[in-house]
């Protein structure tokens, strides 16, 4: 396998993952795909050294990644579910 070819598979992974989270109701594991895919289309950017989608890719993920941690910081705990504020 070249390298040429294992980083068009990454590529094309990386948009399956986008693809797949799109289609996701889930908003955490949607990010979580954005996240994956996100990175390995960041793999394939680096990989062709294109100066428009490698710091695409890089605010991409990072905002995925910051959407993931105000879902996270949403989410009450379950036994506090029955407390009134």
């Amino acid at each position: 396998m070249t390298p040429d070819l294992i980083f068009k598979i990454s590529g094309a992974l990386g948009l399956v993952c986008i693809t797949i989270g799109v289609l996701t109701k889930d908003r955490i594991r949607e990010n979580i795909l954005f996240i994956v895919g996100g990175c390995l289309l960041e793999v394939y950017s680096v990989a062709l050294r294109d100066m428009i989608f490698i710091p695409l890719q890089v605010i991409f993920v990072v905002a995925s990644v910051y959407e993931v941690y105000e879902l996270k910081k949403k989410k009450k705990p379950f036994f506090l579910f029955w407390k009134k504020n």
